[in-house]
């Protein structure tokens, strides 16, 4: 797998130092409140899991599975959602716990969606932002890292269901994914 990277972009401990400082943030701002963290399978598993380790306050915690992207490299602007919360977030500080923002298409429906159930706070945390590739009106609260615009995997990530298990983010050579 290692052979299908271009370059490591983020190493282990870049990654684990970027959840310590989100971590201190959140802490610090939701001091108090009822946090209810909503992860985006399948891609920000591993990033929540190591981010919520980071949060000193009470919290519970849910998925949806959403998908745009279908298989392919790009979003397709038609957002499914494939599984839903199985509890009410009504009168809750939700927190959505991204692994990446791209052309932010998927992250506005579930904004949209999860905010017309009367919480009392809605932010986003993504452990990657890609600004240049914004197509929807959404920026996350919490960012870890701007990324240029390269395709990359690995730490939760991947490219037809693959490189996930990486320990590492790095960008995908193109000959990889222009078969």
């Amino acid at each position: 797998m290692k052979n299908d990277l271009k370059e490591i972009l983020l190493t282990e401990d870049d990654i684990q130092a970027i959840c310590e400082t989100l971590g201190r943030k959140i802490t610090e701002d939701y001091k108090g409140k009822d946090l209810f963290c909503v992860g985006i399978l399948k891609g920000s598993v591993l990033f929540m899991t190591d981010l919520i380790k980071r949060i000193d306050v009470p919290l519970a915690i849910d998925f949806m599975d959403v998908s745009s992207y279908h298989g392919g490299t790009e979003s397709t602007g038609e957002v499914q959602i494939l599984k839903d919360l199985g509890s009410s977030i009504e009168n809750k500080d939700v927190l959505i716990i991204e692994d990446i923002l791209e052309t932010g298409t998927t992250l506005k429906s579930i904004t949209e969606l999860l905010a017309s159930r009367r919480v009392k706070s809605l932010e986003i945390v993504t452990l990657l932002d890609k600004p240049n590739r914004r197509k929807a009106e959404i920026e996350a609260k919490y960012v870890g890292k701007k990324i240029p615009d390269e395709f990359v995997v690995g730490y939760g990530l991947d490219y037809q269901e693959k490189y996930r298990n990486l320990p590492y983010i790095g960008t995908l050579k193109q000959e990889v994914y222009a078969k």
